[in-house]
């Protein structure tokens, strides 16, 4: 006589977050302002101003688009503001920062959205290991908001998980 096998991952009542799934799909773009600085230190209004006129900027379209100066100088906040009034109209999203604070600034947008009172008092386990980078800061972000309603909440897998948060009986 043959035993049944049985799922008790499928059994447990657990309920997965897989940030990946909240991934959001296009092309990831550095905007660096040291290229347009005079003599890599200085930004002149007149030459930028000219370089914001002549730039085609549909090549940034429906694309995601970090702002940043990785030269080690003083760039005015209203350059980064008119490169913004240039980039909001063609791209998905302008964020001052690197590629990693954009990602930051995705999720948190993201996350934002959702209906946390979905998983009240549920068992939950936040997906980790994937392919595409999610960045830490939305597994902080996610923790905080599950924290006041969830029952539990673990990471990893559903077959092996790291506890992180259980709820006090009452």
């Amino acid at each position: 006589m043959e035993e049944e096998i049985v799922n008790k991952v499928s059994q447990s009542g657990l309920v997965t977050i897989d940030l990946e799934a909240f991934y959001p799909q296009g092309e990831r773009v550095l905007f660096d302002i040291k290229d347009l600085l005079f003599q890599g230190l200085i930004l002149r209004e007149k030459d930028f101003r000219e370089y914001i006129k002549n730039e085609d900027w549909n090549k940034y379209k429906d694309k995601y688009v970090a702002l940043v100066c990785s030269a080690d100088a003083i760039v005015p906040t209203w350059a980064y503001m008119l490169l913004a009034t240039q980039l909001e109209p063609v791209a998905k999203k302008v964020v001052f920062g690197d590629l990693e604070t954009l990602e930051t600034i995705l999720y948190s947008s993201i996350l934002n959205q959702l209906n946390i009172d979905e998983y009240k008092d549920a068992r939950v386990v936040i997906k980790g290991c994937g392919d595409l980078p999610v960045p830490k800061a939305a597994y902080v972000q996610i923790t905080s908001m599950l924290r006041p309603v969830a029952k539990s909440i673990m990471y990893g897998e559903p077959c092996s998980t790291v506890p992180l948060y259980k709820k006090a009986k009452e």
